[in-house]
């Protein structure tokens, strides 16, 4: 194994707590958080998308305009720096002091792109999805943030060189292993437990397992001391 030269997190439930955010689309719903979390869970499970919850509890739901009408009524379905997880801050700071490339980079809408940079994070690079015209797991999407590590330590290297952070196996284990990007799978939030549950054919493969971040600044520097 490659010594990891560049870092990059996906957001949702890796950096960022959705909780929240789900939460308040169960109010906009009217519907009860613990019924609306319910059937999240079932459509993780089942491989569904999570646009299926919508449509569960309001048929022909049209997402672009519930959002244009939560904008109107006050309550914009948005997120900040009070979502993020605790520990998403030190972790990119002690990586980012270890002389390592860390970026961000994840299946956003351009919305988010301020508000990500206005969260004030130790990240050299940005990557949101709308922006780059390429989603998750699209291997296209991996082989862009190769690029962008490749930009920002001013050198061409390879995707064995940067890890991968993200709690999904649909759309970060598998495509990144397929795409040769070492993987640190973080087992939180409700895609995390559920799918963990069937992936036994891909976790054992993992760089590293995790159930927070405090931990990888140190898994990654004892990796590379090895190196």
């Amino acid at each position: 194994m490659s010594v990891i030269e560049a870092v990059f997190f996906d957001l949702g439930e890796t950096l960022v707590n959705e909780g929240e955010i789900y939460g308040r689309w169960a109010d906009w719903l009217r519907v009860p958080r613990h019924t609306f979390n319910a059937v999240l869970g079932g459509a993780i499970a089942r491989g569904d998308s999570y646009l299926a919850v919508f449509e569960h509890f309001r048929p022909g739901f049209d997402l672009a305009a519930e959002e244009r009408a939560r904008a109107e009524a006050g309550v914009p379905n948005l997120w900040g720096a009070d979502d993020l997880y605790p520990d998403a801050r030190g972790c990119l700071a002690a990586l980012k002091a270890q002389g390592l490339h860390v970026g961000v980079a994840g299946n956003q809408p351009k919305e988010v792109t301020e508000l990500v940079a206005g969260l004030g994070l130790a990240a050299d690079v940005i990557g949101i999805s709308d922006n780059w015209g390429v989603q998750k797991p699209d291997l296209a999407f991996f082989a862009r943030v190769t690029e962008e590590a490749s930009r920002g330590l001013g050198r061409p290297i390879g995707p064995d060189r940067i890890l991968y952070v993200g709690d999904r196996v649909d759309n970060d284990v598998r495509p990144a292993l397929a795409f040769g990007m070492p993987i640190a799978f973080l087992r939180r939030g409700p895609w995390g437990h559920v799918q963990s549950h069937d992936a036994a054919d891909v976790l054992p493969r993992c760089l590293f397992r995790l159930d927070d971040l405090d931990e990888l600044p140190a898994l990654v520097a004892a990796h590379n001391a090895l190196r």
